[in-house]
């Protein structure tokens, strides 16, 4: 099957993965289920039928929450959500799977986190998001997952072509929003499309995969060009929308660009500066960024896509002490600080 996307902009180059990952460089897989709802036979796109299986905590599985919530889907896919940290080595299946278990208490707050649920659509009531990819013969773990709920299949695990996906089949899918009032992510304007390719090629690389790169590379000269190719993106973004005072990456419009932009910056300053080691500056100290920040978790839908609690317990609470820390608290804490553009 075709993929909806170019390469570059989904997943990182496999070539020597094995090599560079005993060298210390953290090496992202390839996703494996890459069908095309809407246009593969299998999966027409219809209001009712399709599954989300996510994790708050996972910024990959916050781009299709996003996408859900912005374009009126949340009445028409149904979701499940994993607790936020995975298994440990006492688990008698081992340790690193998802796990749905909406009574796990979380460290953070000594009690379960009210957004966890069971596993609902396979009618399997599976405890682990492992146990999903076996019923197809597949060893994979990973979320996001788009599920079709009829045909008790996986559809795509991966992220940067589901959020395509649902974004050109919003309406068929039943959407609760019109075409007029509905954001258009990936809009039909050949020079605007470039524009998002181009800044999703460059995000993706230095921001969404470079935070990865940075925090979990255990090579200093790997986490070193992570670190400087992360802010030198910042600096250009920065600029970016400094022109003009655009609002948004290729302008007056919220695209692709932006919400695949927003799940990284929107863990940096509460999380990624810490535990990722992208500690060089916040994204407060960025005006431009911060107030674009503000501006698409003002949009509907953004702040209720995702839960910082879940991040901060899935980032940290597998740390070597899983200790959270509950900061920062200046200028204001966090998510609240993103409701005040003036902070920058």
């Amino acid at each position: 099957m075709a993929k909806t996307i170019s390469d570059a902009s989904v997943e990182e180059a496999q070539a020597n993965a094995s090599e560079r990952r005993a060298k210390g460089e953290f090496v992202r897989g390839v996703s494996g289920f890459r069908s095309v709802l809407g246009q593969d036979a299998d999966f027409p796109a219809e209001p009712g039928r399709y599954h989300l299986f996510v994790a708050l905590n996972c910024p990959w599985c916050h781009r299709v929450t996003l996408a859900r919530n912005v374009l009126g889907l949340q009445g028409s896919i149904t979701m499940d959500v994993a607790f936020p940290n995975r298994t440990d080595e006492g688990d008698p299946e081992g340790p690193n799977n998802w796990e749905f278990a909406p009574d796990r208490h979380a460290s953070l707050t000594g009690a379960p986190f009210a957004e966890c649920t069971s596993e609902t659509a396979t009618g399997e009531n599976f405890r682990l998001v492992r146990q999903i990819y076996r019923a197809e013969g597949s060893e994979e773990r990973s979320v996001p997952i788009l599920y079709d709920k009829k045909t008790k299949r996986i559809v795509s695990n991966e992220s940067a072509e589901i959020i395509r996906m649902l974004n050109r089949q919003a309406g068929p899918l039943g959407s609760s929003t019109t075409d007029t009032d509905r954001p258009d992510l990936y809009p039909m304007d050949q020079a605007i499309r470039d524009d998002i390719d181009d800044l999703n090629d460059l995000i993706y690389r230095t921001i969404n995969n470079g935070a990865y790169k940075a925090g979990f590379s255990s090579d200093q000269a790997v986490y070193a060009n992570a670190f400087q190719a992360y802010f030198e993106t910042l600096a250009a973004l920065e600029t970016r929308l400094a022109e003009n005072d655009r609002p948004f990456l290729t302008g007056d419009k919220f695209t692709e660009a932006d919400l695949r932009l927003f799940p990284t910056l929107y863990r940096h300053d509460p999380v990624y500066y810490v535990r990722m080691k992208l500690n060089g500056a916040r994204i407060l100290d960025y005006p431009h960024l911060w107030r674009w920040l503000c501006r698409v978790y003002a949009l509907p839908g953004v702040a209720a896509s995702n839960s910082l609690d879940h991040c901060r317990q899935g980032y940290f609470g597998r740390s070597w002490n899983k200790v959270v820390p509950l900061g920062p608290m200046r200028p204001l804490p966090y998510p609240e600080a993103y409701r005040h553009p003036e902070l920058a």
